[in-house]
């Protein structure tokens, strides 16, 4: 196992660095940043000196070696728009982040095991008819509709919950607040998530139900909890570890469109404020944190693969 840890760790490094040259070359394609502060109160000669002084006068390919040079430094560059630290503007908005798609995560695993395992023992019933439909809803409505649906509902029409931010301007927040404002959010994205996982359970779950040692089982009598719940369960988890893995880079990636219809203060937000004034650093800082999730969560994957079936080995 640790040789096969540090077998990908190796590899994951040219990897990492091919990620960032084609990030770095897309960005460099749509323009300067500085163009955004072209206008009558700037000057030709302001910008001229505000480009030298970025470095973003060198070729393209030396400003990728002095981005890569400051990374090799532990340091992410800073904002241009904000003159603050990349990392530290990760640091402050990957913990909201991480606290709305986790739980949204939880929630639709709570919501999608139960029912995906039930669709596929009832397959063709009347519930399997109604989950399926569900399942489908969730992965096909948009999850801006869906947030506008809510806001009208829950917000105009009843005024139960906040329709933005994460906590209540001009109070300490607390536990509650955030909560409050956490409701919808997460109803969103967790019926997004649950949709897609429902039916790679269902799917993962009859595949098992047909094999012939499931036959076996259920002909010597040991029940039908223990067949399904101990056996075909315990198989079916290498899709249900694959679903999981799949969705890990979403908890630092954030949800852009949804955290942008509700205002929630996470890296979603961030990363298209920075999209939208060609804030190269940040968004340079976020497509390297989003490469090295994709690869651990990778990593992760294949480990608990071998938890989950003793008969992989990872050489």
């Amino acid at each position: 196992m640790g040789k096969y840890i540090l077998k990908r760790i190796l590899i994951a490094i040219p990897v990492l660095i091919g990620i960032t040259v084609i990030d770095y070359a897309i960005m460099c394609m749509a323009g300067s940043p500085l163009a955004m502060l072209q206008g009558p109160r700037v000057s030709e000669a302001a910008i001229e000196a505000k480009e030298i002084a970025l470095g973003l006068d060198q070729p393209v390919w030396v400003q990728y070696f002095l981005w890569l040079k400051q990374l090799l430094h532990g340091n992410l560059g800073y904002s241009i728009k904000s003159f603050q630290s990349v990392s530290s503007l990760i640091g402050r908005h990957i913990g909201p982040t991480l606290l709305l798609m986790g739980v949204s995560l939880l929630v639709s695993l709570f919501l999608a095991v139960p029912a995906g395992i039930y669709s596929a023992i009832h397959q063709y019933s009347k519930g399997d008819y109604a989950v399926v439909t569900v399942s489908f809803l969730g992965s096909s409505v948009p999850g801006f509709f869906l947030s506008l649906l809510l806001i009208d509902l829950f917000t105009v029409r009843l005024g139960w919950l906040p329709s933005g931010g994460m906590t209540t301007l001009g109070t300490a927040g607390g536990a509650a607040d955030v909560a409050r404002h956490m409701v919808m959010p997460v109803m969103v994205l967790s019926f997004s998530m649950a949709g897609s996982n429902i039916r790679y359970i269902r799917s993962a779950v009859l595949e098992i139900l047909h094999q012939d040692y499931l036959r076996t089982a259920k002909a010597k009598g040991i029940g039908r909890f223990k067949v399904i719940y101990k056996h075909a369960l315990r198989n079916a988890l290498i899709p249900i570890i694959t679903v999981i893995g799949m969705e890990i880079p979403v908890l630092f990636g954030g949800a852009v469109i949804v955290e942008q219809i509700f205002s929630w203060p996470g890296l979603g937000l961030m990363t298209m404020s920075a999209i939208s004034s060609r804030d190269y650093p940040v968004i340079m800082g976020v497509c390297l944190l989003s490469a090295v999730v994709v690869l651990i969560g990778n990593l992760v994957t294949d480990i608990l693969y071998a938890f989950a079936d003793p008969t992989i080995q990872l050489d």
